[in-house]
């Protein structure tokens, strides 16, 4: 990718749009809620010859390898280099299957980051377990040094999440956990396909889940799907999935482990045919789509790298990310200070939130969530002060893989008028 001419790319624009000035841009910022995804007609034809077929479960008379779910599961092992992959309806339900696969005591406490989707800790409620949340650092990483201290006070497992696309840092969570004899699972959701040190996220761990829903690097509408090595825990998963009836024999051409399939109960969170076939057509571009995160996200890093008064977020190592989010700070500005910054990104023509707007029910800001804390906002922030600064501190904006030269130059142009406006403050 190519810097355009600067003059063109910062024209000297001096009254804000959100004040009665002119936007930086007039076309809608592309993202998945306005159609924009990244799919080609092999991949619509794959879909479209699951439906045609009328198999749509992938437990029926054919012979298993013939599904097209088990060849997306085949595929998944050869990609990420594990010995085995099951399709499910989610990245929740992967979560909750890894987390459940582990056996665990019944209501264990879970520890995960407190800078998360709540279908972090809705993952670990669904699998019956309670969870810790965990401080970030002033790059929104999961803080490794209060994990440490989670564990030390008996949390029983961990989930870490890379979370908009960044790894945390797993060759330390993983010492950590080997050091107090804990199972992990890597919420690689936000991150199909990045790598941390040349491996992929979601490797790293006992479990690695996974999204395909319509924003992720597989989109297909709904959907996800979990990796392991582990094979008697990957049979409990298939149990409690829906592999019911002797279903889960038909994963393991070889020795199946002695799991009693009656022994689990079975919560359907299978993944259908058509998904599948629609998840399978796709994984064969997905270098294209990484690259073209990368070349976005690394395109617009480097032209904001001197911009003032903005803290970009930076990887626990290089290239340790997606590039599907730009996400920078606002050092020591208030919530409703960058919330006024996210809405004046937004009339500029750029999708921008603020993650602790006081206005905006972002559920990533985790003293939101009510099912965990009750009603009480302040005494959530205040049981997690780091976390409750800094993502409150932060502000969001997708990168879709689809962004071309002159959509990161308007990016860019948004980002430095309205950074300029705000110090003239």
């Amino acid at each position: 990718m190519t810097s355009a001419d600067p003059r063109v790319r910062r024209p000297a624009f001096t009254k804000l749009a959100i004040a009665g000035g002119h936007p930086v841009r007039t076309r809608p910022w592309p993202t998945y809620e306005k159609g924009d995804v990244f799919i080609s007609p092999e991949d619509e034809a794959a879909a479209s010859s699951a439906i045609r077929a009328r198999r749509y479960s992938r437990y029926d008379d054919r012979p298993f390898e013939q599904t097209w779910a088990r060849r997306l599961e085949r595929s998944l092992c050869e990609t990420f280099g594990v010995r085995h992959a099951l399709a499910c309806a989610s990245g929740t339900t992967a979560l909750a299957l890894g987390l459940l696969a582990l056996d665990l005591p019944p209501g264990s406490p879970v520890a995960c980051p407190a800078f998360t989707f709540p279908a972090t800790p809705s993952a670990i409620m669904l699998a019956g377990h309670r969870p810790v949340l965990v401080e970030c650092d002033a790059d929104l990483h999961l803080d490794v040094g209060h994990l440490s201290e989670v564990l030390d006070r008996g949390a029983k497992a961990a989930v870490v999440v890379h979370m908009r696309g960044y790894a945390s840092d797993m060759p330390t969570v993983m010492h950590l956990a080997r050091t107090h004899d804990v199972r992990v699972v890597e919420d690689a959701v936000p991150a199909l396909g990045a790598r941390l040190g040349g491996r992929y996220l979601g490797t790293f761990a006992d479990f690695g889940a996974f999204s395909t829903q319509s924003d992720k690097s597989l989109n297909t509408g709904e959907g996800g799907f979990l990796l392991t090595d582990d094979a008697e825990a990957y049979a409990r998963a298939l149990v409690y999935s829906g592999a019911y009836e002797g279903r889960m024999h038909r994963h393991f051409p070889g020795d199946v482990p002695a799991v009693d399939d009656l022994a689990y109960p079975i919560y359907g969170f299978r993944m259908d045919e058509i998904r599948a076939a629609l998840a399978g057509a796709m994984l064969g571009r997905l270098p294209q789509r990484l690259a073209a995160h990368r070349r976005n996200h690394d395109y617009v890093v480097t032209e904001l790298a001197s911009q003032e008064g903005i803290a970009l977020r930076r990887p626990v190592a290089d290239g340790a990310y997606l590039g599907e989010a730009l996400m920078f700070r606002l050092p020591d500005a208030t919530p409703t200070e960058c919330a006024r910054f996210a809405r004046a990104l937004t009339a500029e023509g750029i999708d921008a939130r603020a993650l602790g707007d006081p206005a905006d029910a972002n559920v990533r800001a985790f003293w939101q969530w009510r099912f965990l804390f009750g009603p009480d906002q302040e005494q959530a922030r205040a049981l997690l002060p780091r976390a409750a600064r800094y993502v409150g501190e932060a502000i969001d904006i997708p990168l879709s893989a689809n962004l071309t030269v002159a959509d990161c130059d308007d990016l860019v142009t948004a980002v430095a008028k309205v950074s300029a406006a705000f110090r003239r403050r």
